[in-house]
């Protein structure tokens, strides 16, 4: 049973304070906000549960804003924090943007939403599609801050990623605008290096998730690449549409049906309200890595050592990885750490922490087939000995490679199927595919 829900903005100020079961007071927003910096008395930020004075604290922190659970029972954790995750959905299928201030602005429909999500500490549902028809206010629309320089559209056959920010209740209203749907195909890495570049071992996470403006909930035909290997059930006689891909295992949505995905690689559905996952996927086998690297380590006196790092991105050439963060601990015994990163570079920065002992080299973009180098000189305040090496690393990589997708697994179509009422309709059709890091790390 959950006694309490609320929102922190991130100085501490109560934004949304739901008490379901009268069992505790106020005071916890103050209490948990003080423990979360500051937790047993040290500077050090607090674990996803934890227990003060008999009452247990369940949260997660989402775009700065702090979800929190309080209960005096024996509550599970696995289900605390999918409900909160499921909670911060619901709140942004409504509000369209999820930030302090569309929180604000909706304070009214996200109680309304509350005390239909849970009754008496008891848990009723989370399905954006199934609380609609119990949610009778509508939302403020609150628009994302924009910069004031904005490039002008050439290509009317891409969309800005700010269209999926509109809540699901305009979806069947006359200010909804055009009937459109979202497809997007996110792929996570999570590989590990030996420091000879060579791979240890790898994995790859994928989700087809969607997000609905259809009017009228037609029915919806999904086609996947025809020659998709499920294990070791599937006929590999011929070639097909988006080559073979592989995956070990999927899972699907509850409105899924598969009726013709054995024989053809269909998937047929009813698109519920609000943003869903269609089909999760998972790939142990070999996958086109996107970006190497290589570490090399130099012992240049007893108080100095050089890293060597370089990365390479092999994703084609028409492709780019952004965002790119390097990272890597240094040793304890570290007083200054001097990079360098090539001459004429554009778009790089590198910086010491001391506090962390850790160096973060970031690249806004890197095209297919490049090489960038790092070279680091760290200086120590003592003799080094053999454990300096150890004491090194491990480098982790994070990035984002927007329009690719190592798997190769393809939309062939998705085709809207007649209503109820017998029209056809042909709206617009969004797909995107997009790869990140998951834990993406090299050993020393």
């Amino acid at each position: 049973m959950i006694s309490q829900l609320f929102l922190l903005s991130p100085r501490g100020d109560s934004i949304i304070h739901r008490d379901y079961r009268g069992e505790l007071d106020r005071s916890t927003c103050e209490v948990f906000f003080k423990n979360v910096k500051f937790y047993r008395g040290k500077q050090q930020e607090a674990p996803p549960i934890f227990n003060i004075d008999g009452v247990n604290y369940m949260w997660m922190k989402k775009n700065g804003i702090f979800f929190v659970m309080t209960s005096i029972n024996n509550t599970s954790p696995s289900l605390a924090m999918e409900f909160l995750l499921r909670v911060t959905k619901v709140f942004k299928d409504y509000c369209g943007v999820f930030s302090e201030e569309s929180i604000r602005s909706n304070f009214i429909l996200l109680y309304e939403l509350l005390d239909e999500i849970m009754d008496n500490g008891f848990i009723q549902g989370t399905s954006s599609d199934t609380l609609k028809a119990f949610i009778f206010n509508e939302p403020v629309v609150v628009e994302k801050k924009k910069m004031k320089f904005q490039l002008p559209k050439f290509n009317p056959k891409t969309t800005s990623s700010d269209a999926t920010n509109k809540p699901i209740s305009f979806k069947d209203s006359k200010q909804g605008g055009k009937d459109e749907i979202f497809v997007d195909i996110f792929e996570r890495i999570t590989i590990t290096f030996h420091s000879n570049g060579n791979i240890l071992n790898s994995a790859l996470d994928g989700t087809i998730q969607m997000k609905s403006y259809l009017s009228g909930n037609p029915d919806l035909k999904l086609a996947l690449n025809e020659e998709l290997t499920i294990g070791n059930t599937s006929n590999r006689s011929a070639t097909h549409y988006g080559g073979v891909v592989e995956i070990d295992d999927c899972n699907f949505h509850e409105c899924v049906r598969l009726d013709d995905f054995d024989s053809s690689r269909i998937i047929s559905f009813n698109p519920p309200d609000g943003e869903f996952v269609v089909m999760n996927y998972r790939i142990t086998s070999d996958f086109k890595i996107p970006f190497r690297i290589f570490p090399f380590f130099e012992l240049v006196s007893p108080y100095k050592v050089e890293m060597i790092i370089k990365i390479r991105a092999d994703v084609p050439e028409n492709n780019a990885g952004t965002n790119i963060l390097l990272q890597f601990p240094v040793p304890k015994t570290t007083s200054s750490v001097s990079s360098t990163m090539g001459i004429g570079v554009q778009g790089q920065s590198c910086e010491y922490d001391s506090k962390k002992q850790l160096v973060s080299w970031k690249i806004k973009k890197m095209p297919g087939g490049t090489e960038h180098t790092l070279r680091s000189r760290i200086v120590l305040t003592k003799a080094s000995t053999s454990s300096v090496r150890k004491e090194i690393g491990p480098v982790s990589l994070n990035f984002e490679v927007p329009l690719y997708n190592p798997s190769n697994l393809q939309v062939r179509y998705l085709r809207i199927m007649s209503n109820s009422s017998g029209q056809t309709s042909n709206p617009y059709r969004w797909v995107r595919y997009v790869t990140k890091s998951q834990s993406y790390v090299c050993r020393m």
